[in-house]
């Protein structure tokens, strides 16, 4: 009967380790006077913009590797000109970040989804896909998986890019920078819709974002700055548990290799490798390995 007391707690503390995490207790609002708001007792948050301004919020952690699960619900009807951001970053003029924008459009057109990889200041990394839902009619989970070996973008689990660690090929990865998680969502009409020569209609502001369901397998940077692996965020660690989980040695097996490609040949509308007219001294070294 201990045994099986013993059994159930285990489960329910490995339950409690997966529940979504508080947003009060792991974000700060940071910009956007009242624009965005943690609702729900800590389980939603909110980022509208009007002609006045956007918003945003941050992580209150830095994490230096992990797996982070937010669930979005964008901008729905004319969302042209819009940008909802959602990356991690370090700071700095040799800071490194992995981003996912999602950038608006006219009402019956489709969202585009941005993705980019900064390594040591530099960028000009991007991919770009549709999307093959609706991202506006409910929540969809967008995931960064990092780790010592890979980058790996997933919507709704299902990986749509890989940016393989190449240091020994001379390629930057980021591995030493903590980044913290950002998101906003804000106005960018100059460049977001059809090179910009579609604005933002203000008539249809407040414009608002969702998110809830936010996760973090992670490593923690502690106020002593090293990181603290082996629990997701919002959980404290056990004594003797301290160590990373599955994340931070997973690759794509043969299957989701697969599932990655077919949506890049269905869905994928830019890629930086393809686009040697943007590079004078040809695309960068990773487009080749």
């Amino acid at each position: 009967m201990a045994r099986m007391a013993v059994s159930v707690l285990a489960i329910l503390l490995a339950s409690c380790a997966l529940a979504a995490a508080s947003f009060d207790q792991e974000f700060d609002v940071t910009w956007g006077d009242g624009r965005g708001k943690i609702l729900n007792n800590g389980q939603l948050l909110t980022l509208g913009l009007d002609k006045v301004s956007g918003s945003g919020f941050q992580s209150k952690h830095e994490y230096l590797y992990g797996k982070i699960d937010m669930q979005l619900k964008l901008v729905p009807g004319n969302s042209a000109g819009t940008v909802t951001a959602y990356y991690l970053s370090s700071q700095g003029p040799t800071h490194d970040e992995i981003d996912f924008e999602f950038l608006g459009n006219v009402t019956g057109e489709p969202y585009t989804l941005h993705t980019n990889v900064f390594t040591q200041g530099q960028g000009q990394r991007e991919q770009q896909f549709r999307l093959w839902f609706d991202p506006t009619n409910d929540f969809h989970t967008y995931s960064i998986l990092w780790n010592p070996k890979h980058i790996i973008f997933m919507v709704d689990d299902m990986p749509i890019r890989d940016f393989r660690n190449l240091e020994g090929k001379g390629i930057a990865f980021p591995k030493n920078q903590p980044m913290r998680l950002y998101s906003s969502l804000w106005n960018a009409d100059d460049w977001a819709t059809q090179g910009g020569r579609v604005k933002t209609d203000w008539s249809h502001a407040p414009f608002s974002a969702s998110y809830r369901g936010f996760k973090a397998d992670a490593c923690v940077v502690t106020a002593g700055g090293k990181p603290r692996c082996g629990a997701s965020v919002g959980t404290e660690v056990a004594p003797g548990t301290g160590a990373a989980g599955e994340w931070y040695n997973q690759e794509l097996d043969l299957t989701r290799q697969q599932r990655m490609r077919w949506v890049q040949s269905n869905y994928m509308i830019y890629n930086y490798c393809t686009d040697p007219k943007r590079f004078a001294q040809g695309v960068p070294a990773e487009c080749s390995m």
